[in-house]
């Protein structure tokens, strides 16, 4: 996965983006990626630490960094937000109200408007 537009910090192997900790290494493909959600769940950080060819200095301050950045939420209970993160726990689909759409014709000659097509 490509790095995130919004860059905070970069090290020599790892990054803060507005995604979170991710590997400056674009051949990984987002393997070796923390998400923001995730920053504060240690066995998760610990495991990546441990991979085989990660910097761990680096890798730390990318952690102290992002950490920062990103405090922990006191909303929720950690372990409801991962049952709800697994789809165990269902939460309610708020969706957006869509726009009333706007037809601007008036005192135009139609044969000078765009035309459109469905395609099917």
């Amino acid at each position: 996965m490509a790095l995130h537009r919004d860059i905070f910090w970069v090290g020599r192997q790892w990054a803060v983006t507005g995604a979170g900790i991710q590997a400056v290494d674009q051949r990984l493909r987002g393997v070796l990626d923390i998400e923001i959600a995730r920053l504060w769940d240690d066995d998760l950080v610990q495991s990546r630490r441990a991979k085989p060819g990660v910097n761990a200095a680096d890798f730390d301050k990318a952690l102290a960094v992002a950490r920062e950045r990103f405090p922990q939420a006191s909303g929720p209970d950690p372990i409801i937000a991962q049952f709800e993160a697994l789809g165990v726990i269902e939460t309610p689909v708020v969706s957006p109200a869509m726009p009333a759409m706007q037809l601007r014709a008036e005192g135009r000659l139609a044969r000078f408007l765009p035309q459109w097509r469905i395609r099917r």
